[in-house]
């Protein structure tokens, strides 16, 4: 390897290796990253294409049974020329997007349940601006703003104070 000098000036090799003990039987252990050395990736198996009688038989039974115990799952497989492998891996998957197209369903039930009560509070809402509030007899001449309009905050006369809390106790 080739010798480039360290922090302190000492030649180091360009190549990082494990410390070890100097012994015959001592294997020296290349340093990096992980991925670097492992064994390269197995081939992807491809794509497992269904006769679509196969496919149909699948989805009957789904649609009857979601969970298929082993002798069950066998005697399909068996019927349909299938692995059990393959008929175990397609309830799998046949479950997982079943799983998922229900709670798409059940989360647009919820958003049209939440327009159609937002739309029932808008027009009960536009409806009881519509009707006038009736008048509540202790507060029609809206005596609590006129006392509060009249105080003088700066005044030590406390007439005035008890007589505003006294009006506007009357209206709440």
């Amino acid at each position: 390897p080739m010798e480039r000098p360290g922090r302190n000036g000492e030649a180091r090799s360009h190549r990082a290796f494990s410390p070890v003990a100097l012994s015959p039987f001592t294997v020296t252990r290349r340093i990096g990253h992980p991925y670097q050395n492992r064994t390269p990736p197995k081939k992807k198996k491809p794509r497992t294409s269904f006769t679509r009688l196969q496919i149909c038989e699948l989805e009957k039974r789904f649609h009857r049974q979601k969970y298929l115990a082993s002798a069950e799952r066998a005697a399909l497989a068996k019927a349909l020329k299938m692995t059990d492998a393959q008929v175990k891996t397609w309830f799998q998957n046949r479950r997982t997007k079943w799983r998922r197209q229900t709670a798409e369903e059940r989360e647009a039930e919820r958003q049209q349940a939440n327009r159609i009560l937002l739309q029932l509070q808008q027009e009960a809402f536009q409806k009881s601006l519509a009707q006038p509030l009736p008048a509540d007899p202790l507060c029609v001449h809206n005596s609590s703003l006129f006392a509060l309009q009249n105080l003088q905050p700066w005044s030590d006369d406390s007439t005035k104070i008890t007589s505003v809390t006294s009006v506007a106790s009357a209206c709440e």
